[in-house]
């Protein structure tokens, strides 16, 4: 019974893992130290690279009244192997049918047995 979820689990994975059309790289700000000189500073540092991906974009119902006019909000949602780590404060940059796009996460990801969600905001800059 036990080898039988397994191999469903591996199923369900590999079926999720085959719909993934793009790529992401996913960077940390940190304080990094140069070994010369002994001076640090704060560097954008890829934690991930070329990471298997796929973003799912929604129409949401709400409207959002900017300054100068009324605009659909979308949704981003990026699905991504359940392993891997995104901190809160990362930015993810995911390249998907030819388009490359800047995110970072807004959400705390919802994480599955085949895959994890991540809701996702344009990127702004670092906090």
């Amino acid at each position: 019974m036990v080898k039988a979820m397994e191999a469903a689990r591996k199923a369900a994975r590999r079926a999720q893992e085959a719909t993934y059309e793009g790529l992401c790289t996913i960077y940390e700000y940190h304080e990094v130290t140069d070994e010369k000189t002994k001076l640090s500073s704060e560097e954008e540092i890829a934690v991930i690279e070329n990471q298997p991906c796929k973003l799912s974009f929604e129409k949401l119902n709400s409207v959002v009244q900017t300054e100068t006019a009324a605009v659909q909000a979308q949704g981003v949602k990026l699905f991504l192997a359940p392993e891997i780590v995104v901190s809160s404060n990362s930015k993810i940059v995911v390249t998907q049918n030819g388009v490359t796009d800047e995110y970072s996460a807004s959400g705390i990801p919802a994480i599955y047995s085949t895959h994890q969600e991540i809701t996702l905001e344009s990127f702004r800059g670092w906090a």
